[in-house]
């Protein structure tokens, strides 16, 4: 029987990451993996094959739309669709190709097949009716999450699709309607509407992006709806007939009342995901799951049963690649006996359409809810030089700091590149600063970063530029 100090359950950021850290602090480790190539959900259909197809439809919408205006004539662009598609495959292979060099590269066992927990110290991978038991001193479980269900309406991945069945569509759908407006039904369906598609989004809640800050949320409905986008808000689906060639989905408000119904050529459930836990063994062995599912941990990854951890989707928190690979490192760290720690203040979020939504840290309801006393600083790109040049002047950047201190608590972020810019936040509030630390800090001109600084002016109302 094989003997580790370490086993990871599951490879994909939050598992793979922690078992490199593990490897690099001194121990032998082997990880599991039931699917045949590395990296979970994130590299294989979620997080990289999204961002492959974002970028890849952005340029198609670029060449269509922005082009002329910058005096750059071309001919109206082509969709060659199973192109596109490869491209995304090229990406998906590359970053598969690179997970497969880590395991190699700190020598870390891979282990196909799927894995139970049969006790503290054992755990069994199955693989094509063959079974593996092999001896550990701890357990990671790292098996992330899986799409959420609508009941009573089946996916099957070719009309009624999921977030993976999206990822490869033969087709641009003519109609497309997506159930939930968070972060992943958004992302999925810029992509389709640049490519042709008529988008209908419904909601059950009376906003967008649930959890984010609400002016942001306001003005990114905003401009989505300007690229052509259908809101329904405060609405629900609750059945979906595919007996004939168009799909017919049956919409009622949230609150009670006359039903509709919306013809389509596609439905995407995009209504969140839940824990992954399938097959595990958690209650044989003992490990306690809370009321939804989730594995639960105490505040350093331990669960109730001694010697095995959990990390990432699987437990609770925000549903981010990030966070599960910071826990990782967190965790190898702890198991190896130093001081992992993880900082769930400042985990950034970004919605990666055109133009993007960032945010770090608090929104002004979770300060309001809390009675903390925070100062407001906004900057809108329509005053930023960088982006007036490049007429790219959607949205703003809004600072919120303590207004006793001055200690930036959150930062919110509508505009192109937003997702890169909000880490200049995320290392300030790390570090406990201030907004006048950020207003007091040089920045490169012309940026659009300069935003930031202007916003973290305007906090003492003294933004130069507007």
């Amino acid at each position: 029987m094989a003997s580790y100090d370490l086993v990871v359950i599951g490879t994909g950021p939050g598992g793979y990451v922690c078992a490199v850290r593990a490897a690099q602090l001194g121990m032998k480790v082997a990880v599991v993996e039931k699917n045949a190539t590395l990296g979970g959900t994130c590299l294989n259909v979620g997080c990289m094959p999204s961002k492959a197809l974002l970028h890849a439809s952005e340029m198609f919408e670029e060449a269509g739309h922005s082009f002329a205006k910058m005096g750059v004539s071309i001919s109206a662009p082509k969709l060659d669709l199973p192109a596109m598609m490869n491209f995304k495959q090229q990406g998906i292979d590359g970053n598969v190709k690179g997970v497969d060099f880590l395991m190699k590269k700190n020598k870390i066992d891979v282990l196909y097949g799927a894995g139970k927990i049969l006790s503290a110290g054992k755990v069994e991978v199955n693989a094509n009716g063959k079974s593996q038991t092999v001896e550990t001193r701890n357990i990671v479980i790292a098996t992330g999450s899986d799409i959420a269900r609508l009941k009573g309406i089946e996916i099957d991945e070719k009309r009624v699709v999921s977030s993976t069945g999206a990822l490869s569509l033969a087709k641009v759908p003519e109609k497309l309607l997506i159930i939930g407006a968070g972060v992943i039904g958004l992302e999925l369906g810029s992509v389709w509407k640049r490519l042709g598609a008529e988008v209908m989004v419904v909601e059950f809640l009376d906003r967008i992006l649930p959890g984010m800050d609400g002016e942001v949320a306001k003005q990114f409905q905003r401009l989505l709806e300007k690229q052509g986008f259908a809101f329904k808000l405060g609405a629900k689906v609750t059945a979906v007939d595919a007996s004939g060639k168009m799909l017919k989905a049956t919409v009622e408000p949230a609150a009670g009342g006359a039903a509709e119904t919306i013809e389509t050529d596609v439905v995407l459930v995009c209504i969140g995901r839940v824990p992954y836990t399938e097959g595990l063994g958690c209650k044989e062995a003992g490990i306690a799951l809370d009321n939804r599912g989730r594995v639960q941990i105490d505040a350093h990854f331990s669960t109730s049963v001694k010697g095995v951890y959990a990390i990432g989707d699987v437990v609770a928190g925000p549903m981010l690649a990030h966070k599960a690979e910071d826990e990782g490192v967190a965790c190898a760290e702890i198991i190896a006996g130093q001081a992992g720690h993880m900082n769930y203040d400042v985990i950034p979020n970004v919605v990666y359409t055109t133009p993007e939504v960032s945010s770090v840290g608090k929104t002004e309801e979770e300060l309001k809810q809390a009675g903390v006393a925070y100062t407001s600083g906004k900057f809108p790109f329509t005053a930023n030089g960088r982006s007036k040049v490049n007429q790219t002047t959607e949205g703003f950047v809004k600072v919120l700091a303590d207004a006793k201190t001055d200690r930036v608590l959150g930062v919110h972020i509508v505009g192109r590149e937003a997702g890169e810019m909000i880490q200049e936040a995320a290392v300030l509030m790390e570090f406990g600063g201030s907004a006048e630390d950020l207003a007091r800090t040089c920045h490169a001109h012309p940026t659009r970063s300069e935003a930031i600084k202007e916003a973290a002016l305007a906090v003492g109302k003294r933004a130069i530029h507007m």
